[in-house]
């Protein structure tokens, strides 16, 4: 037996969807504005994932140009029939105020390993989607219905419409099969054939502190739809637990006959504090009762900190903490934002570094240069070693712990009118801008540069060296609790992404010109501490 502590994927890791194929398991889980599209792990023991290739690797599947914070790839919905992979995934273009563009699409592949197909267009009428196998051969398409009319629920229930595959489109007319229970928020369905019932499970309750997993179920797949007399899971009533914003699940049995769901949860800085590395990935033991509703496995509806499997172990290599850019493309831990590498970068141009071309601003929602990896650990350390020789104020590179274009912590190399170059540090803190240098820190002609970020929680120290060696603070300490979700609760926006490591650079005086900036990074190591 292994046992394993929740949550199994630190950092930014939502929306997990579970599948196993055989003696396989895979979990897709959402990236938002991060390019590539969806984040996929493997594992033969349910405890130990190893990364695999992301499926949306091409712009022609995934363009977010000009996609908002928090927009992007949405709840994605991993599933398999007879020898093919499909994928149903959402591009959020825009989801603020009373209207939602949300478009839903479907990749397939016979290979995970390799490349996935040009997407199908499928719908717009709500998020979440996700794709039933019938053991008829039919196939259906499930997704949240958004209803943007004042008067009405907003979260409309769950609606339901045939695919053709032979088509390659939706067929028939879409049917509301679940209007929800009363906790409201209705969303994230997945279909299971069990036992001669069609289950189906949805998220409750909101992704913040009221979130949950319901179920429902039918004896005939339109409906109508029983609702489990008690959630599945949810901590919307335990303030005390360690796992916080439980919810968004998926179902899988093992050949043993185990079962388990996969869920989301975060793990806020205090009791309902703020959840600085976004919403994980959890799993839980699963078992079915005598009247034919599944249950946690150790009772109740709040979801355990550690869960058991019963299967043989699978190693796994454990990433280093040093990566050195001395590689032909990046491990899928890395992400760009918005757009591919190629758009912004290279790792051929000098062989054992990552260049990075200087485009937008750090604000932009365009064509900005960040290549970055998640913040796993409430305590942290990540340093990189840089080469930048900038010939102005308006080019900068640097390391940034980065939430979104609206809060993040930038400390940047730039060139004064002086002749010298200097290291600054700008925030956005939840749309105010601030420097809490007020001035350059003057290193001369250094075009070398070592920086360091180091996260205490919700306290976040800048270093840097000029030599690898001897590091200075630079600015004191900040405080970094609105790199979370719930710093937008007093705005008009929405955050449900996870905090960053980025390496960045940019350039406001030549932008697309040929002549644009560049940086070069070394190497970038991250490491709990």
């Amino acid at each position: 037996m292994l046992t394993a502590k929740n949550p199994i994927l630190t950092g930014f890791h939502p929306d997990p969807c579970l599948l196993r194929v055989g003696e396989d398991y895979y979990l897709a889980t959402s990236t938002f504005q991060w390019f590539p599209g969806v984040q996929l792990y493997h594992s033969r023991d349910l405890v130990n994932w190893e990364e695999m290739p992301s499926p949306l690797r091409r712009k022609s599947q995934l363009d977010m140009v000009g996609n908002p914070n928090s927009g992007g790839i949405w709840a994605p919905c991993l599933t398999y029939n007879n020898g093919t992979y499909y994928l149903i995934y959402t591009n959020t273009k825009n989801f603020h105020g009373i209207f939602k563009d949300v478009h839903n699409y479907l990749v397939t592949t016979t290979d995970l390993y390799g490349e996935w197909s040009e997407p199908i267009y499928l719908n717009s009428s709500g998020f979440d989607p996700s794709l039933f196998h019938d053991d008829d051969g039919r196939k259906y398409l499930l997704n949240m219905c958004w209803d943007p009319r004042p008067e009405k629920n907003d979260f409309s229930g769950i609606l339901m419409q045939e695919y053709s595959e032979k088509e390659g489109k939706l067929i028939g007319e879409a049917k509301n099969i679940f209007a929800g229970t009363p906790i409201g928020a209705t969303e994230a369905p997945h279909l299971y054939k069990i036992n001669g019932y069609y289950y189906l499970m949805v998220a409750e309750g909101g992704t913040m502190y009221n979130h949950g997993v319901q179920m429902a179920r039918s004896k005939n797949i339109w409906g109508p739809y029983e609702a489990d007399p008690q959630p599945l899971l949810t901590v919307r009533d335990n303030p005390s637990s360690p796992l916080q914003r439980t919810g968004h699940g998926s179902l899988i049995d093992t050949p043993n006959g185990d079962w388990y769901v996969a869920y989301l949860c975060g793990r806020p800085i205090g009791e309902k504090g703020r959840c600085t590395l976004g919403r994980e990935t959890c799993i839980a033991e699963v078992k079915w009762d005598e009247n034919g509703w599944i249950r946690l496995k150790n009772g109740g509806t709040t979801p355990p900190t550690e869960y058991n499997s019963y299967l043989p172990e699978y190693k796994v290599a454990k990433a280093p903490e040093t990566d050195v850019f001395d590689m032909d493309k990046l491990p899928s831990r890395y992400n760009t934002l918005r757009i591919p590498l190629d758009e912004i970068g290279s790792l051929s141009v000098r062989k054992g570094y990552l260049r990075l071309y200087g485009h937008e601003a750090i604000t932009s929602w365009n064509k900005q240069s960040m290549v970055a990896r998640r913040l796993q650990h409430h305590k942290a350390e990540a340093t990189i070693e840089m080469e930048f020789d900038p010939k102005n104020f308006q080019q900068t590179a640097g390391l940034s712990v980065f939430y979104d274009t609206y809060n993040f912590f930038y400390l940047f190399m730039s060139y004064e009118e002086e002749g010298k170059n200097v290291l600054r540090i700008i925030v956005r803190d939840s749309l105010k801008f601030y420097d809490p240098l007020m001035r350059g820190v003057d290193i001369g002609s250094a075009t070398k540069v070592w920086l360091r970020a180091k996260i205490d929680n919700c306290t976040l120290q800048f270093y840097y060296s000029l030599n690898g060696v001897d590091y200075f603070e630079i600015a004191g300490a900040l405080d970094c609790s609105n790199l979370a979700d719930e710093a937008y609760c007093d705005i008009d926006h929405e955050g449900h992404t996870g905090t960053y490591i980025a390496m960045c650079c940019n350039d406001q005086s030549t932008g697309e010109n040929e002549n644009r900036c560049f940086a070069d990074f070394k190497q970038i190591t991250y490491k709990q501490i």
